[in-house]
Protein backbone atom coordinates (compact mmCIF):
# COMPACT_ATOMS: atom_id res chain seq x y z
CA UNK A 1 0.00 0.00 0.00
CA UNK A 2 1.07 3.54 -0.60
CA UNK A 3 1.85 5.39 2.63
CA UNK A 4 0.08 8.38 4.06
CA UNK A 5 1.52 11.65 2.85
CA UNK A 6 2.61 14.88 4.50
CA UNK A 7 4.04 18.17 3.22
CA UNK A 8 3.33 17.43 -0.41
CA UNK A 9 3.52 20.20 -3.02
CA UNK A 10 0.42 21.72 -4.52
CA UNK A 11 -0.94 19.58 -7.37
CA UNK A 12 -0.06 20.56 -10.92
CA UNK A 13 -2.73 21.87 -13.27
CA UNK A 14 -5.20 19.14 -14.11
CA UNK A 15 -4.63 17.59 -17.51
CA UNK A 16 -7.54 16.86 -19.88
CA UNK A 17 -9.08 13.45 -19.43
CA UNK A 18 -7.92 13.11 -15.81
CA UNK A 19 -10.30 12.81 -12.85
CA UNK A 20 -9.10 14.53 -9.71
CA UNK A 21 -10.40 13.60 -6.24
CA UNK A 22 -9.85 16.03 -3.38
CA UNK A 23 -11.02 14.95 0.09
CA UNK A 24 -11.86 18.00 2.21
CA UNK A 25 -13.04 16.06 5.26
CA UNK A 26 -13.62 12.57 6.63
CA UNK A 27 -10.18 11.10 5.93
CA UNK A 28 -8.42 11.14 9.27
CA UNK A 29 -11.48 11.78 11.44
CA UNK A 30 -14.98 10.42 11.93
CA UNK A 31 -16.99 13.35 10.62
CA UNK A 32 -17.12 16.35 8.23
CA UNK A 33 -17.21 14.04 5.22
CA UNK A 34 -16.70 15.78 1.88
CA UNK A 35 -15.06 14.75 -1.40
CA UNK A 36 -14.68 16.86 -4.54
CA UNK A 37 -14.42 15.31 -8.01
CA UNK A 38 -13.05 17.36 -10.91
CA UNK A 39 -12.77 16.70 -14.63
CA UNK A 40 -12.72 19.06 -17.62
CA UNK A 41 -12.99 22.09 -15.37
CA UNK A 42 -16.19 20.99 -13.59
CA UNK A 43 -16.61 20.02 -9.93
CA UNK A 44 -18.92 17.47 -8.33
CA UNK A 45 -19.16 17.37 -4.54
CA UNK A 46 -20.20 14.25 -2.63
CA UNK A 47 -21.38 14.94 0.94
CA UNK A 48 -20.81 18.03 3.05
CA UNK A 49 -20.88 17.21 6.75
CA UNK A 50 -19.75 18.51 10.11
CA UNK A 51 -17.49 17.19 12.84
CA UNK A 52 -18.46 17.65 16.46
CA UNK A 53 -15.86 19.16 18.81
CA UNK A 54 -13.90 17.24 21.40
CA UNK A 55 -12.94 18.35 24.90
CA UNK A 56 -9.72 19.96 23.65
CA UNK A 57 -11.81 22.36 21.52
CA UNK A 58 -13.69 24.35 24.20
CA UNK A 59 -16.39 26.70 23.04
CA UNK A 60 -16.52 25.29 19.51
CA UNK A 61 -20.01 24.47 18.23
CA UNK A 62 -19.16 22.66 14.99
CA UNK A 63 -16.18 21.92 12.75
CA UNK A 64 -16.66 22.36 9.00
CA UNK A 65 -14.78 21.07 5.97
CA UNK A 66 -12.23 23.52 4.62
CA UNK A 67 -13.81 25.10 1.53
CA UNK A 68 -10.72 27.18 0.70
CA UNK A 69 -9.61 24.82 -2.07
CA UNK A 70 -12.82 25.45 -4.01
CA UNK A 71 -14.08 28.79 -2.71
CA UNK A 72 -12.86 30.62 -5.82
CA UNK A 73 -14.35 27.96 -8.10
CA UNK A 74 -17.89 27.65 -6.81
CA UNK A 75 -19.26 28.59 -10.22
CA UNK A 76 -17.65 25.39 -11.55
CA UNK A 77 -19.63 23.20 -9.12
CA UNK A 78 -22.28 21.33 -11.12
CA UNK A 79 -23.89 19.53 -8.17
CA UNK A 80 -23.72 18.46 -4.54
CA UNK A 81 -24.68 14.81 -3.99
CA UNK A 82 -25.64 13.62 -0.51
CA UNK A 83 -25.42 9.93 0.38
CA UNK A 84 -27.61 10.03 3.51
CA UNK A 85 -29.05 12.25 6.21
CA UNK A 86 -26.55 12.05 9.07
CA UNK A 87 -25.02 15.28 10.35
CA UNK A 88 -21.48 14.21 9.44
CA UNK A 89 -22.65 14.11 5.80
CA UNK A 90 -25.19 16.95 5.56
CA UNK A 91 -24.51 19.29 8.49
CA UNK A 92 -22.27 21.69 6.54
CA UNK A 93 -24.58 22.02 3.52
CA UNK A 94 -26.01 25.37 4.70
CA UNK A 95 -22.50 26.79 5.14
CA UNK A 96 -21.59 25.81 1.57
CA UNK A 97 -24.83 27.14 0.12
CA UNK A 98 -24.35 30.43 1.93
CA UNK A 99 -21.39 30.90 -0.43
CA UNK A 100 -23.45 29.94 -3.51
CA UNK A 101 -27.15 29.33 -2.83
CA UNK A 102 -28.03 27.92 -6.25
CA UNK A 103 -25.78 24.84 -6.18
CA UNK A 104 -28.06 21.92 -7.25
CA UNK A 105 -28.35 19.42 -4.40
CA UNK A 106 -29.21 15.75 -5.05
CA UNK A 107 -30.20 13.18 -2.45
CA UNK A 108 -32.86 10.72 -1.39
CA UNK A 109 -36.27 11.86 -0.19
CA UNK A 110 -35.50 11.54 3.52
CA UNK A 111 -32.03 13.05 3.17
CA UNK A 112 -33.30 16.20 1.48
CA UNK A 113 -36.19 16.41 3.95
CA UNK A 114 -33.60 16.61 6.75
CA UNK A 115 -31.63 19.24 4.81
CA UNK A 116 -34.55 21.59 4.10
CA UNK A 117 -35.11 22.90 7.65
CA UNK A 118 -31.38 23.52 8.02
CA UNK A 119 -31.44 25.71 4.94
CA UNK A 120 -34.46 27.62 6.25
CA UNK A 121 -32.66 28.28 9.53
CA UNK A 122 -29.79 29.80 7.53
CA UNK A 123 -32.25 31.87 5.45
CA UNK A 124 -31.31 30.14 2.19
CA UNK A 125 -34.36 30.65 0.02
CA UNK A 126 -35.51 28.55 -2.93
CA UNK A 127 -32.66 26.00 -2.83
CA UNK A 128 -32.40 23.76 -5.87
CA UNK A 129 -33.15 20.33 -4.37
CA UNK A 130 -33.54 17.20 -6.52
CA UNK A 131 -34.85 13.92 -5.09
CA UNK A 132 -33.21 10.77 -6.47
CA UNK A 133 -33.77 7.10 -5.66
CA UNK A 134 -31.92 3.82 -5.90
CA UNK A 135 -31.63 2.53 -9.45
CA UNK A 136 -31.95 6.03 -10.90
CA UNK A 137 -29.39 7.28 -13.42
CA UNK A 138 -28.87 10.95 -14.20
CA UNK A 139 -26.38 13.00 -16.19
CA UNK A 140 -24.89 16.20 -14.83
CA UNK A 141 -22.28 17.01 -17.43
CA UNK A 142 -19.56 15.87 -17.46
CA UNK A 143 -20.61 13.29 -14.82
CA UNK A 144 -23.00 10.36 -15.23
CA UNK A 145 -24.40 9.23 -11.88
CA UNK A 146 -26.14 6.04 -10.82
CA UNK A 147 -27.57 5.62 -7.33
CA UNK A 148 -27.49 2.32 -5.45
CA UNK A 149 -29.42 1.34 -2.32
CA UNK A 150 -27.27 0.73 0.76
CA UNK A 151 -28.29 -0.20 4.27
CA UNK A 152 -27.21 2.06 7.12
CA UNK A 153 -28.45 3.20 10.53
CA UNK A 154 -30.70 5.73 8.81
CA UNK A 155 -33.24 4.92 6.08
CA UNK A 156 -32.90 5.93 2.43
CA UNK A 157 -29.08 5.85 2.23
CA UNK A 158 -27.42 5.68 -1.19
CA UNK A 159 -24.11 4.79 -2.75
CA UNK A 160 -23.22 6.56 -5.98
CA UNK A 161 -21.45 5.40 -9.11
CA UNK A 162 -19.70 8.31 -10.84
CA UNK A 163 -18.91 7.66 -14.51
CA UNK A 164 -16.48 9.96 -16.29
CA UNK A 165 -14.27 9.87 -19.37
CA UNK A 166 -11.33 9.16 -17.04
CA UNK A 167 -12.96 6.16 -15.38
CA UNK A 168 -15.66 5.00 -12.99
CA UNK A 169 -15.70 5.70 -9.27
CA UNK A 170 -18.02 3.90 -6.83
CA UNK A 171 -18.54 5.77 -3.53
CA UNK A 172 -20.25 3.66 -0.86
CA UNK A 173 -21.17 6.42 1.56
CA UNK A 174 -21.74 4.95 5.02
CA UNK A 175 -23.11 1.44 4.71
CA UNK A 176 -23.38 -2.06 6.12
CA UNK A 177 -24.80 -5.35 4.85
CA UNK A 178 -27.60 -6.08 7.31
CA UNK A 179 -29.53 -8.96 5.76
CA UNK A 180 -32.55 -8.44 8.06
CA UNK A 181 -33.04 -4.66 8.08
CA UNK A 182 -36.06 -3.21 9.83
CA UNK A 183 -37.27 -1.54 6.63
CA UNK A 184 -36.50 -4.52 4.38
CA UNK A 185 -34.12 -2.42 2.28
CA UNK A 186 -30.79 -4.22 1.95
CA UNK A 187 -27.53 -3.12 0.40
CA UNK A 188 -27.89 -3.89 -3.31
CA UNK A 189 -24.99 -6.28 -3.81
CA UNK A 190 -26.39 -7.32 -7.19
CA UNK A 191 -25.88 -3.73 -8.33
CA UNK A 192 -22.38 -3.76 -6.82
CA UNK A 193 -21.63 -6.91 -8.82
CA UNK A 194 -23.04 -5.43 -12.01
CA UNK A 195 -20.99 -2.28 -11.57
CA UNK A 196 -17.95 -4.44 -10.88
CA UNK A 197 -18.51 -6.27 -14.16
CA UNK A 198 -18.72 -2.92 -15.92
CA UNK A 199 -15.47 -1.87 -14.28
CA UNK A 200 -14.85 0.16 -11.13
CA UNK A 201 -11.61 2.06 -11.56
CA UNK A 202 -11.69 3.50 -8.06
CA UNK A 203 -13.63 2.13 -5.09
CA UNK A 204 -14.07 4.66 -2.25
CA UNK A 205 -15.14 2.60 0.75
CA UNK A 206 -16.47 3.35 4.24
CA UNK A 207 -13.70 2.48 6.74
CA UNK A 208 -15.33 3.15 10.12
CA UNK A 209 -15.56 -0.51 11.20
CA UNK A 210 -12.62 -1.90 9.20
CA UNK A 211 -10.85 -2.89 12.43
CA UNK A 212 -13.86 -4.87 13.68
CA UNK A 213 -13.68 -8.56 12.71
CA UNK A 214 -16.63 -10.51 11.37
CA UNK A 215 -20.01 -9.01 10.54
CA UNK A 216 -22.06 -6.20 12.05
CA UNK A 217 -25.04 -7.54 13.99
CA UNK A 218 -28.59 -7.14 12.70
CA UNK A 219 -30.74 -4.19 13.77
CA UNK A 220 -33.50 -6.68 14.63
CA UNK A 221 -31.40 -8.03 17.51
CA UNK A 222 -31.85 -4.73 19.33
CA UNK A 223 -35.67 -4.79 19.49
CA UNK A 224 -36.01 -7.71 21.95
CA UNK A 225 -33.31 -6.22 24.23
CA UNK A 226 -35.00 -2.83 24.33
CA UNK A 227 -38.32 -4.56 24.91
CA UNK A 228 -36.90 -6.48 27.87
CA UNK A 229 -35.18 -3.48 29.44
CA UNK A 230 -38.24 -1.24 29.09
CA UNK A 231 -40.56 -4.03 30.23
CA UNK A 232 -38.52 -4.63 33.40
CA UNK A 233 -38.19 -0.94 34.26
CA UNK A 234 -40.10 0.27 37.30
CA UNK A 235 -39.72 4.02 36.99
CA UNK A 236 -39.49 6.29 33.99
CA UNK A 237 -37.27 5.35 31.04
CA UNK A 238 -34.98 7.72 29.15
CA UNK A 239 -33.48 6.52 25.87
CA UNK A 240 -30.65 8.52 24.30
CA UNK A 241 -29.91 8.20 20.61
CA UNK A 242 -28.88 10.20 17.58
CA UNK A 243 -31.60 12.60 16.50
CA UNK A 244 -31.66 10.99 13.04
CA UNK A 245 -31.73 7.32 14.10
CA UNK A 246 -35.21 6.54 12.81
CA UNK A 247 -34.87 2.77 13.23
CA UNK A 248 -33.91 3.04 16.91
CA UNK A 249 -36.77 5.43 17.63
CA UNK A 250 -39.15 2.98 15.93
CA UNK A 251 -37.95 0.16 18.17
CA UNK A 252 -38.36 2.28 21.29
CA UNK A 253 -41.89 3.30 20.25
CA UNK A 254 -42.79 -0.34 19.60
CA UNK A 255 -41.46 -1.45 23.00
CA UNK A 256 -43.20 1.40 24.80
CA UNK A 257 -46.52 0.57 23.16
CA UNK A 258 -46.25 -3.09 24.16
CA UNK A 259 -45.73 -2.15 27.80
CA UNK A 260 -48.40 0.53 28.06
CA UNK A 261 -46.06 3.49 28.08
CA UNK A 262 -46.22 6.82 26.24
CA UNK A 263 -43.25 8.36 24.43
CA UNK A 264 -42.14 11.98 24.64
CA UNK A 265 -39.49 13.23 22.20
CA UNK A 266 -36.94 15.53 23.85
CA UNK A 267 -34.71 17.86 21.86
CA UNK A 268 -35.58 20.10 18.95
CA UNK A 269 -33.67 18.07 16.36
CA UNK A 270 -35.20 14.82 17.61
CA UNK A 271 -38.74 16.21 17.39
CA UNK A 272 -38.17 17.72 13.95
CA UNK A 273 -36.51 14.68 12.40
CA UNK A 274 -39.05 12.19 13.68
CA UNK A 275 -41.92 14.36 12.50
CA UNK A 276 -40.37 14.43 9.03
CA UNK A 277 -39.72 10.68 9.06
CA UNK A 278 -43.32 9.98 10.08
CA UNK A 279 -44.74 12.29 7.41
CA UNK A 280 -42.70 10.51 4.72
CA UNK A 281 -43.65 7.03 5.92
CA UNK A 282 -40.28 6.03 7.34
CA UNK A 283 -41.59 5.93 10.93
CA UNK A 284 -44.77 4.13 12.00
CA UNK A 285 -46.24 5.75 15.10
CA UNK A 286 -49.26 4.02 16.71
CA UNK A 287 -52.14 6.31 17.55
CA UNK A 288 -51.88 8.17 20.87
CA UNK A 289 -48.40 6.80 21.65
CA UNK A 290 -46.63 10.17 21.34
CA UNK A 291 -47.32 12.82 23.95
CA UNK A 292 -45.95 16.31 24.46
CA UNK A 293 -44.05 17.57 27.48
CA UNK A 294 -47.15 18.75 29.32
CA UNK A 295 -49.03 15.47 28.86
CA UNK A 296 -46.13 13.26 29.86
CA UNK A 297 -45.71 14.97 33.23
CA UNK A 298 -49.29 14.04 34.11
CA UNK A 299 -48.52 10.35 33.65
CA UNK A 300 -47.24 8.00 36.39
CA UNK A 301 -43.47 7.43 36.27
CA UNK A 302 -43.89 3.84 35.12
CA UNK A 303 -45.77 4.97 32.01
CA UNK A 304 -43.19 7.47 30.73
CA UNK A 305 -40.53 6.99 28.05
CA UNK A 306 -38.40 9.95 27.02
CA UNK A 307 -36.55 9.72 23.68
CA UNK A 308 -33.71 12.22 24.01
CA UNK A 309 -30.68 13.58 22.24
CA UNK A 310 -27.24 13.62 23.86
CA UNK A 311 -25.97 10.05 23.45
CA UNK A 312 -22.44 11.40 22.80
CA UNK A 313 -22.29 13.43 26.00
CA UNK A 314 -22.81 16.75 24.23
CA UNK A 315 -22.90 19.33 27.05
CA UNK A 316 -25.89 21.27 25.72
CA UNK A 317 -27.95 18.27 24.66
CA UNK A 318 -30.97 17.08 26.62
CA UNK A 319 -29.35 14.10 28.36
CA UNK A 320 -26.37 16.06 29.70
CA UNK A 321 -28.74 18.65 31.17
CA UNK A 322 -30.84 15.88 32.69
CA UNK A 323 -27.72 14.34 34.28
CA UNK A 324 -26.68 17.76 35.62
CA UNK A 325 -30.16 18.40 37.02
CA UNK A 326 -30.65 21.49 34.85
CA UNK A 327 -33.26 20.25 32.40
CA UNK A 328 -36.39 22.35 32.59
CA UNK A 329 -38.79 19.48 33.32
CA UNK A 330 -37.14 16.02 33.18
CA UNK A 331 -35.62 14.84 36.46
CA UNK A 332 -33.98 11.51 37.20
CA UNK A 333 -35.13 9.72 40.34
CA UNK A 334 -33.56 6.65 41.95
CA UNK A 335 -34.70 3.55 40.08
CA UNK A 336 -35.22 5.27 36.73
CA UNK A 337 -33.66 3.59 33.67
CA UNK A 338 -31.47 5.37 31.13
CA UNK A 339 -30.51 3.60 27.90
CA UNK A 340 -27.65 4.77 25.67
CA UNK A 341 -28.89 3.37 22.34
CA UNK A 342 -26.01 4.49 20.13
CA UNK A 343 -22.38 3.72 19.44
CA UNK A 344 -19.56 5.68 21.01
CA UNK A 345 -17.88 8.00 18.51
CA UNK A 346 -14.08 8.07 19.03
CA UNK A 347 -13.07 11.12 21.03
CA UNK A 348 -16.33 11.32 22.98
CA UNK A 349 -15.49 8.72 25.62
CA UNK A 350 -14.81 11.11 28.50
CA UNK A 351 -17.90 13.19 27.82
CA UNK A 352 -20.16 10.13 27.64
CA UNK A 353 -18.79 8.51 30.80
CA UNK A 354 -19.12 11.82 32.63
CA UNK A 355 -22.83 11.85 31.80
CA UNK A 356 -23.17 8.17 32.79
CA UNK A 357 -21.51 8.85 36.13
CA UNK A 358 -23.79 11.82 36.72
CA UNK A 359 -26.87 9.72 36.00
CA UNK A 360 -25.73 6.89 38.25
CA UNK A 361 -24.99 9.39 41.02
CA UNK A 362 -28.67 10.30 40.84
CA UNK A 363 -29.58 6.64 41.30
CA UNK A 364 -30.42 5.75 37.70
CA UNK A 365 -29.95 2.31 36.23
CA UNK A 366 -27.82 3.03 33.16
CA UNK A 367 -27.76 0.55 30.27
CA UNK A 368 -25.26 1.03 27.44
CA UNK A 369 -23.49 -0.88 24.69
CA UNK A 370 -20.92 -2.36 27.07
CA UNK A 371 -23.56 -3.82 29.38
CA UNK A 372 -26.30 -4.91 26.94
CA UNK A 373 -26.87 -5.07 23.19
CA UNK A 374 -28.90 -1.88 22.96
CA UNK A 375 -27.18 -0.69 19.78
CA UNK A 376 -25.52 -2.08 16.68
CA UNK A 377 -23.26 -0.15 14.37
CA UNK A 378 -24.37 1.28 11.04
CA UNK A 379 -21.06 0.45 9.38
CA UNK A 380 -19.73 -2.64 7.62
CA UNK A 381 -17.27 -4.72 9.61
CA UNK A 382 -14.23 -6.45 8.13
CA UNK A 383 -16.12 -9.50 6.88
CA UNK A 384 -18.62 -7.38 4.96
CA UNK A 385 -15.86 -5.24 3.44
CA UNK A 386 -14.11 -8.39 2.20
CA UNK A 387 -17.32 -9.46 0.47
CA UNK A 388 -17.55 -6.07 -1.22
CA UNK A 389 -13.99 -6.16 -2.50
CA UNK A 390 -14.50 -9.65 -3.91
CA UNK A 391 -17.80 -8.68 -5.53
CA UNK A 392 -16.67 -5.37 -7.04
CA UNK A 393 -13.05 -6.32 -7.83
CA UNK A 394 -11.97 -2.71 -8.27
CA UNK A 395 -8.79 -1.62 -10.05
CA UNK A 396 -7.94 0.88 -7.28
CA UNK A 397 -9.13 1.43 -3.72
CA UNK A 398 -9.25 4.62 -1.65
CA UNK A 399 -10.50 4.07 1.92
CA UNK A 400 -12.65 6.96 3.21
CA UNK A 401 -14.74 7.82 6.29
CA UNK A 402 -12.52 7.11 9.28
CA UNK A 403 -9.52 7.85 11.41
CA UNK A 404 -6.06 6.89 10.18
CA UNK A 405 -6.23 3.50 11.88
CA UNK A 406 -9.53 2.76 10.13
CA UNK A 407 -8.18 3.78 6.72
CA UNK A 408 -5.08 1.62 7.15
CA UNK A 409 -7.11 -1.39 8.30
CA UNK A 410 -9.45 -1.01 5.32
CA UNK A 411 -6.52 -0.80 2.93
CA UNK A 412 -5.09 -4.02 4.34
CA UNK A 413 -8.42 -5.75 3.81
CA UNK A 414 -8.36 -4.69 0.16
CA UNK A 415 -4.84 -6.07 -0.27
CA UNK A 416 -5.85 -9.35 1.35
CA UNK A 417 -8.42 -9.90 -1.43
CA UNK A 418 -5.74 -9.66 -4.10
CA UNK A 419 -5.74 -5.97 -4.94
CA UNK A 420 -2.24 -4.76 -5.80
CA UNK A 421 -0.84 -2.86 -2.80
CA UNK A 422 0.34 -0.10 -5.13
CA UNK A 423 -3.30 0.40 -6.17
CA UNK A 424 -4.48 1.12 -2.62
CA UNK A 425 -4.23 4.85 -1.95
CA UNK A 426 -4.17 5.88 1.69
CA UNK A 427 -4.76 9.60 1.86
CA UNK A 428 -5.74 12.20 4.42
CA UNK A 429 -7.81 15.35 4.15
CA UNK A 430 -6.35 17.61 1.50
CA UNK A 431 -4.28 14.94 -0.26
CA UNK A 432 -5.21 15.09 -3.95
CA UNK A 433 -5.58 11.87 -5.95
CA UNK A 434 -5.66 11.72 -9.76
CA UNK A 435 -7.25 8.88 -11.71
CA UNK A 436 -5.86 8.46 -15.23
CA UNK A 437 -5.24 5.44 -17.46
CA UNK A 438 -6.71 3.12 -14.84
CA UNK A 439 -4.27 4.15 -12.12
CA UNK A 440 -4.92 6.25 -9.03
CA UNK A 441 -1.91 8.26 -7.89
CA UNK A 442 -1.26 11.01 -5.36
CA UNK A 443 -0.88 14.33 -7.19
CA UNK A 444 -0.21 16.75 -4.33
CA UNK A 445 -1.85 18.43 -1.41
CA UNK A 446 -4.11 21.43 -0.79
CA UNK A 447 -4.71 23.25 2.53
CA UNK A 448 -7.34 21.51 4.61
CA UNK A 449 -7.59 22.92 8.11
CA UNK A 450 -10.34 22.67 10.66
CA UNK A 451 -12.87 25.47 10.22
CA UNK A 452 -14.50 26.23 13.56
CA UNK A 453 -18.02 27.50 14.08
CA UNK A 454 -18.00 29.46 17.33
CA UNK A 455 -21.30 31.20 17.90
CA UNK A 456 -21.75 33.48 14.89
CA UNK A 457 -18.08 33.26 14.03
CA UNK A 458 -17.19 30.93 11.14
CA UNK A 459 -13.52 30.23 10.48
CA UNK A 460 -12.26 33.10 12.61
CA UNK A 461 -11.17 30.99 15.59
CA UNK A 462 -7.57 29.78 15.20
CA UNK A 463 -5.78 26.81 16.74
CA UNK A 464 -3.63 29.23 18.74
CA UNK A 465 -6.75 30.78 20.25
CA UNK A 466 -8.03 27.31 21.14
CA UNK A 467 -4.73 26.65 22.90
CA UNK A 468 -5.23 29.87 24.84
CA UNK A 469 -8.67 28.64 25.93
CA UNK A 470 -7.19 25.35 27.10
CA UNK A 471 -4.48 27.18 29.05
CA UNK A 472 -7.08 29.43 30.67
CA UNK A 473 -9.17 26.41 31.63
CA UNK A 474 -6.29 24.32 32.94
CA UNK A 475 -3.77 26.80 34.33
CA UNK A 476 -5.55 30.07 34.96
CA UNK A 477 -4.81 33.70 34.18
CA UNK A 478 -2.28 36.22 35.55
CA UNK A 479 -2.48 39.87 34.51
CA UNK A 480 0.22 42.43 35.33
CA UNK A 481 -0.45 46.16 34.87
CA UNK A 482 1.86 49.13 35.27
CA UNK A 483 1.91 52.81 34.29
CA UNK A 484 5.20 54.28 32.99
CA UNK A 485 6.13 57.84 32.07
CA UNK A 486 7.42 57.34 28.55
CA UNK A 487 9.99 60.14 28.33
CA UNK A 488 11.70 59.54 31.68
CA UNK A 489 11.06 55.85 32.18
CA UNK A 490 9.67 56.48 35.68
CA UNK A 491 7.22 53.88 36.95
CA UNK A 492 4.19 55.89 38.07
CA UNK A 493 1.98 53.00 39.22
CA UNK A 494 2.23 49.27 39.74
CA UNK A 495 3.08 46.71 38.72
CA UNK A 496 -0.23 45.35 39.96
CA UNK A 497 -0.87 41.59 39.75
CA UNK A 498 -4.39 40.20 39.18
CA UNK A 499 -4.98 36.44 39.30
CA UNK A 500 -7.92 34.32 38.12
CA UNK A 501 -8.28 30.56 38.08
CA UNK A 502 -5.02 29.83 39.91
CA UNK A 503 -5.52 27.58 42.92
CA UNK A 504 -3.02 29.31 45.20
CA UNK A 505 -4.09 32.30 47.27
CA UNK A 506 -3.41 35.57 45.50
CA UNK A 507 -1.26 36.65 48.46
CA UNK A 508 1.47 34.24 47.37
CA UNK A 509 2.23 36.57 44.46
CA UNK A 510 3.52 39.16 46.95
CA UNK A 511 6.75 37.13 46.91
CA UNK A 512 7.51 38.22 43.33
CA UNK A 513 6.21 41.78 43.65
CA UNK A 514 9.55 43.41 44.57
CA UNK A 515 11.55 41.56 41.89
CA UNK A 516 8.93 42.38 39.29
CA UNK A 517 8.97 46.08 40.21
CA UNK A 518 12.77 46.13 40.02
CA UNK A 519 12.76 44.42 36.62
CA UNK A 520 10.30 46.96 35.24
CA UNK A 521 12.19 49.93 36.68
CA UNK A 522 15.50 48.78 35.18
CA UNK A 523 13.96 48.03 31.79
CA UNK A 524 12.17 51.41 31.63
CA UNK A 525 15.00 53.54 33.10
CA UNK A 526 16.52 54.77 29.79
CA UNK A 527 13.17 56.31 28.80
CA UNK A 528 11.31 56.02 25.52
CA UNK A 529 11.43 52.21 25.73
CA UNK A 530 8.65 50.62 23.61
CA UNK A 531 5.81 49.29 25.71
CA UNK A 532 6.06 45.79 24.26
CA UNK A 533 9.66 45.49 25.50
CA UNK A 534 8.60 46.41 29.03
CA UNK A 535 5.73 43.94 28.84
CA UNK A 536 8.07 41.14 27.75
CA UNK A 537 10.44 41.90 30.61
CA UNK A 538 7.61 41.55 33.12
CA UNK A 539 6.32 38.41 31.37
CA UNK A 540 9.72 36.70 31.62
CA UNK A 541 10.16 37.53 35.27
CA UNK A 542 6.77 36.42 36.51
CA UNK A 543 6.69 33.45 34.11
CA UNK A 544 9.94 32.01 35.50
CA UNK A 545 8.76 32.53 39.06
CA UNK A 546 5.35 30.93 38.52
CA UNK A 547 6.89 27.92 36.78
CA UNK A 548 9.45 27.36 39.55
CA UNK A 549 7.44 28.36 42.62
CA UNK A 550 3.95 27.14 41.68
CA UNK A 551 4.80 24.61 38.95
CA UNK A 552 2.18 26.18 36.68
CA UNK A 553 2.07 27.72 33.25
CA UNK A 554 -0.88 30.12 33.34
CA UNK A 555 -1.66 32.65 30.65
CA UNK A 556 0.31 35.78 31.49
CA UNK A 557 -0.93 39.10 30.12
CA UNK A 558 1.35 42.06 30.91
CA UNK A 559 0.00 45.53 30.15
CA UNK A 560 2.07 48.73 30.25
CA UNK A 561 0.28 52.06 29.90
CA UNK A 562 2.61 54.83 28.78
CA UNK A 563 1.87 58.46 29.62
Amino acid sequence: MKPLYENLPEPAALKPGTLRITPLGGLGEVGRNMNVFEIDGKLLIVDCGVLFPEENQPGVDLILPDFSAIVNRLDDVVALVLTHGHEDHIGAVPYLLRLRPDIPVYGSELTLAFVEPKLREHHIENPELHVVAEGEEITIEPFDLEFVAVNHSIPDALAVMIRTDAGNVLVTGDFKMDQLPLDGRITDLRAFGRLGEEGVDLFMVDSTNAEVPGFTAHEREIGPVLDQVIGNANGQVIVASFASHVHRVQQVINAAARHGRKVCLIGRSMERNMRIAAELGFLDIPEDILVDTKEVMDLPLDRRVFMATGSQGEPMAALARIAAGTHRFVEVDPGDTVIFASSLIPGNENSVFRVINGLMRLGANVVHQQTARVHVSGHASAGELLYCYNIVQPANVMPIHGEIRHLVANGRLAVSTGINPSHVVLAEDGVVVDLVDGQATVAGQVPCDYVYVDGRSIGELSDDELKDRLVLGAEGFVAVHAVVEKSTGMVLAGPTITVRGVAEDEAVFEEIQEELAQTLAEAAKPGNVPAHQLQQAMRRTIGRWVAKRLRRRPMIVPVVTEV
